[in-house]
């Protein structure tokens, strides 16, 4: 059963949200310099040793996957394709930049936000569907959401879900998943040959530097949105200046991004502190002051339900134990899904267990 979720918010008033119309010099400098970075950790990897180029690669991951996703808004230079050419090669390895932006940008459907079917980055799913999982994949389900579970089950869980849907989506013959694909094996190829003939890492620092990656990213992710009525009241407004907001490109203060995509990472601080009450008041307060004030509160302890809040709820009988060993074979091979037509992404909501399964 679907449910109507829409309602548009307006925009920022006042803020600027057209087409970057010239260089974006901070943006293009912290791509060159993500790039010196990883390129310098793996080709002196043997040296540093693996405590120190993991966390290494690591970061330089997460900012590689914050600038793709100032990328996808259109930064730093008029020219789309220019732009992407430099976030082009997949330094994390999993996700073909091509379908990021593209699932991301249809995410940026605000009427639709944490819609288990038309948001592809929810974190909910129709309780029609949650109240089919057997007892062990609702009880791993439940772990994900809490803020531990994500950072360590949240990267394998949403990999192997995406991975899933994106070959789905290639056997149906989507052409623009196959190129994206294409494209992806073409930068990873370059990738892995540079480590291969001029790298030092050994294979399982790179493999444990992107899940990291992942990881810290699901920290960014893990509340973003919330069910709420109002589509200007699902976006949080994090409060933080610390390192974690620098390595999301202050996409922290998240209600503003949503109001105001065109503007540049390094312009929404100065924008919030002098919009900070229309903002707050615009998402209904949805705030914190930082994200220690998250880990304490939500490390173990779950946010949210799995099953969205808004849609008809579902109660269902306990099943028998055989019934329940083949429906967790059935989820765990995909087959639990009821994705509707209008599902843009293409992923199941079993697969939508995850803020974005891509790492962004």
């Amino acid at each position: 059963m679907r449910t109507n979720l829409a309602s548009r918010p307006p925009g920022l008033p006042g803020a600027r949200n057209s087409h970057v119309s010239g260089i974006e010099w901070p943006t293009l400098g912290l791509i060159l310099a993500v790039h010196l970075l990883w390129l310098g950790a793996t080709l002196h990897a043997a040296a540093l040793g693996p405590w120190l180029v993991i966390p290494i690669l690591a970061l330089a991951g997460v900012l590689h996957s914050s600038l793709q996703h100032e990328v996808s808004h259109g930064h730093p230079l008029p020219s789309r394709a220019l732009s992407e050419a430099l976030v082009f090669l997949p330094i994390g390895l999993a996700i073909p930049y091509e379908r990021f932006r593209d699932t991301h940008l249809a995410h940026h459907r605000d009427e639709a936000l944490t819609d288990p079917y038309d948001d592809p980055e929810s974190n909910y799913l129709d309780p029609a569907v949650w109240s089919r999982l057997p007892a062990p994949a609702r009880a791993l389900l439940r772990a994900n959401n809490t803020l531990a579970g994500r950072i360590a089950l949240g990267p394998a869980i949403g990999l192997a879900a995406f991975w899933r849907a994106e070959a789905t989506l290639a056997l149906r013959g989507e052409p623009a998943v196959r190129r994206a694909w294409m494209r992806h094996a073409l930068g990873l190829a370059g990738v892995l040959a540079w480590l291969a003939l001029a790298g030092t890492a050994q294979w399982w620092e790179i493999l444990a530097a992107a899940y990291a990656a992942l990881g810290i990213l699901r920290v960014r992710t893990f509340l973003e949105h919330r069910a709420h009525e109002r589509a200007a009241g699902r976006s949080v407004v994090i409060e933080d200046r610390g390192p974690l907001a620098f390595l999301f490109l202050n996409n922290n203060l998240h209600a503003l991004h949503h109001a105001a995509p065109k503007v540049a990472w390094y312009r929404l601080p100065a924008l919030y502190r002098v919009r900070r009450d229309e903002i707050l008041r615009r998402n209904r307060n949805y705030r914190y002051g930082s994200y220690a004030e998250i880990f304490r509160a939500h490390f173990l302890r779950a946010k949210d339900p799995v099953p969205h809040p808004f849609y008809p709820q579902v109660v269902e009988p306990a099943q028998p134990r055989s019934a329940a060993i083949r429906a967790m074979r059935a989820a765990v091979e995909g087959s639990v899904s009821t994705a509707a037509p209008s599902d843009s992404a293409g992923i199941s909501p079993l697969a939508r267990t995850l803020p974005s399964s891509t790492p962004h």
